[in-house]
This record gives structure tokens, C-alpha cells and sequence, in this order.
């Protein structure tokens, strides 16, 4: 296990800078997810962690060394790749013993390192066969036990799932943090997908633009966002954020409802955010929201809700259970008022107090 720190790290390439002075700490054991749209440069982060990728300016430090002029191979971190990076004409054992092979470990120790990975990973039974005769999610866990067996400070997982389909991601989400829990070892994992960052991470850092927006717990982050990219990308569906104007406590909002807003400091202009859980359907009367049905997705246990207020704000209700609704009816929302967030129009900033 190990620490790792990032210092004021910076990334350019000619003028153009992709990395703007990220700070991040992350201490010894912590499985640590680097989230955001595609772009925003957390791959580019992960591969200067590694050593694969020069640093402009800053420092990588691990168990306290700074190690930006030393070699990859030299790092003791391991790396996996979205595309498994096996080689195609070796067998699943010869895979796994190929790099610790390289380094000029002892045969017996290969043989041990290659055995207890295989077994713990249930790859025993495959060891034989050639990645071609393998299913994907079976080569993902060839190519994690090849990081394994370097039993490395640091893990560095590359968006390791997004070549699998939807059930076997989830499957492989749920190995890979078994892993991390027998192992303990320190973990850095990339990927654009928020829902696996909510449920592998123990710290999740979201990132924009090559900057980091907020750095915490999965359901800080979910609860307390700091901004509203934020609180947009973290939770599933999105954050709905209907437009208003913030005065005397309330937020008065161009769909014509004021909602209580004691519980905030600010002025002007804001965005007021609120899940669609947190959403509830009520007659259309004096002081509820008025949505008109887009669509409808009933999926047995709960029912998704798509629809326009009146100024047009788009909005999505959550609701348990089968909710008959048709296209172009018109309900009754309320919000919960306890539960809202609320934004600067101008910076996006939570005005949370």
C-alpha cells in the first residue's frame, strides 16, 4: 500500500495546457475514481501518475518521493489497459508470468505469484488457453492478475470495462472491488461512467476541462456538490435545475412557484436543483408546478417521467412504484423543499451556507 500525492500538476502540450494545477491527495488503501465526460483529461492525469506521460510542471509524490524523473517499470505501480493488452499468441499463464519474467524473478516465485492470482481471480481452470478462447470478461481478469502478480504500491485501472456489455460491467465491478478488499492495496480508477465511480469508489475526484471540481466521498459529493456541473454529472437520472430568482428567502422560479429557501445565502439570479426523487405528483392546483407528459417509462418497480414546465424548463420525475400517465397530460409537481440545492445563475457555485 501506499500514498499518493499530486501537486499543483500541470500538463501542456506546445500552448495548450490540458492540465490546470491539480491537487489531490489520496491516502495508503483508498480506491480513488477519477470521473468526467470524455475530454476532460483524466486519462491524461492517470497516465502522468504512471510515468507513460511527461509532466509540465508539479509533482507526482509516492509514499512521500517525488518520481516524476523516474521510469514507469521503476514506479512499482501497475496499470490496466481498456483494450486488456494481452498478448494473443501466449497462454493465459505465459500472460500473467511474462513480465515478472522479464525482470529476472526466480522460477519458483513466478510459479507461486501466477498460482495465488490465477486462484484468486478463478482463472485456474483457463491457464492453459490463448486470450482467443476466452470470453471478455475473462481476458479483463487475465489482465488484471498480470497487474496483480507485480504486486504493486498503486493500481492504476484505465476505463477497464467499457469494452463488456451492461450485465457483465456489473458483474466486473463487484470482482474488482472484492479485489480491492483482499488486496488493500491503493487504487486509482478512470472512467466516464458515474455510476461506477458511486459504487466502487471510497473518494471520487470529478473532473472538467483538465480541473478538478470537487474531491470527496461518493455520497458527499451526491449530497453537497459544489457546483452545478457537479451536481449534474453525479447521480442518475440528472439533477433537474429549473431557473428563478433568489429574494427574502425564497426562490421564485419562471415556472411560477416560490420555493422556501431560508437555508441559503445569496441573491439574483439562480438555478434551483432537485432530484427526481425528490419530486412528488399532486393535483394541479395553486402553488404546484404544472408539467406536460413528454413520456413515460414504467419499468414495473418505478416509473420514469419526462416532461416540460410551463417556461419550458425541462424536468424528470422519479417515482416508485407504476405511475399511469399519458403523453401530453398535464400534472401537478411539488418539490421538496427540504432537499433542494440552489446555484449562481453566474458562476455555478452552490450557495449553500
Amino acid at each position: 500500500m501506499a500514498t499518493l500525492e499530486l501537486k499543483n500538476i500541470r500538463k501542456s502540450y506546445g500552448a495548450t495546457q490540458v492540465i490546470h494545477g491539480i491537487d489531490l491527495d489520496i491516502p495508503s488503501g483508498d480506491f480513488c475514481v477519477f470521473v468526467g465526460p470524455s475530454g476532460c483529461g483524466k486519462s491524461t492525469l492517470l497516465r502522468m501518475i504512471a510515468g507513460l506521460e511527461d509532466i509540465t510542471s508539479g509533482a507526482v509524490c509516492i509514499e512521500g518521493e517525488v518520481v516524476n524523473h523516474i521510469s514507469a517499470a521503476k514506479r512499482g505501480l501497475a496499470m490496466v489497459f481498456q483494450s486488456y493488452a494481452l498478448y494473443p499468441h501466449m497462454s493465459v499463464k505465459a500472460n500473467l508470468s511474462f513480465g515478472l519474467e522479464n525482470i529476472g524473478m526466480p522460477r519458483a516465485e513466478i510459479e507461486e505469484r501466477v498460482m495465488q492470482a490465477a486462484r484468486m481471480l478463478q482463472l485456474d481452470q483457463y491457464l492453459t488457453r490463448k486470450p482467443g478462447q476466452l470470453s471478455g470478461g475473462q481476458r479483463q481478469r487475465v489482465a488484471i492478475g498480470r497487474a496483480v502478480v507485480r504486486e504493486p504500491k498503486v493500481f492504476l485501472f484505465d476505463e477497464p470495462l467499457s469494452n463488456l456489455d451492461a450485465e457483465l460491467r456489473v458483474a466486473m465491478r463487484g470482482e474488482i472491488g472484492d479485489l480491492h478488499r483482499r488486496l488493500g492495496n491503493t487504487m486509482i480508477y478512470v472512467t466516464h461512467d458515474q455510476v461506477e465511480a458511486m459504487t466502487m469508489a471510497d473518494k471520487i475526484a470529478v473532473l472538467r476541462d483538465g480541473k478538478l471540481e470537487q474531491y470527496g466521498p461518493p455520497l458527499d459529493l451526491y449530497n453537497a456538490p459544489a457546483n452545478r456541473f457537479v451536481a449534474g454529472f453525479i447521480g442518475s437520472p440528472k439533477m433537474n435545475f429549473l431557473p428563478g430568482e433568489f429574494r427574502s428567502g425564497q426562490v421564485h422560479l419562471k415556472a411560477g412557484s416560490a420555493i422556501d429557501a431560508t437555508a441559503f445565502a445569496g441573491a439574483g439570479d439562480v438555478e434551483l436543483g432537485v432530484r427526481a426523487n425528490h419530486l412528488e405528483i399532486t393535483d394541479v392546483s395553486d402553488g404546484a408546478l404544472v408539467c406536460e407528459v413528454h413520456s413515460a417509462e414504467q419499468l414495473g418497480g418505478e416509473t420514469y417521467i419526462y416532461g416540460a414546465l410551463s417556461d419550458d424548463t425541462p424536468i424528470t420525475l422519479h417515482r416508485p412504484g407504476q405511475v399511469p400517465v399519458r403523453r401530453g397530460e398535464k400534472i401537478g409537481v411539488r418539490v421538496d423543499a427540504s432537499v433542494v440545492h440552489l446555484f449562481s445563475m453566474e458562476t455555478g457555485a452552490s450557495l449553500a451556507t
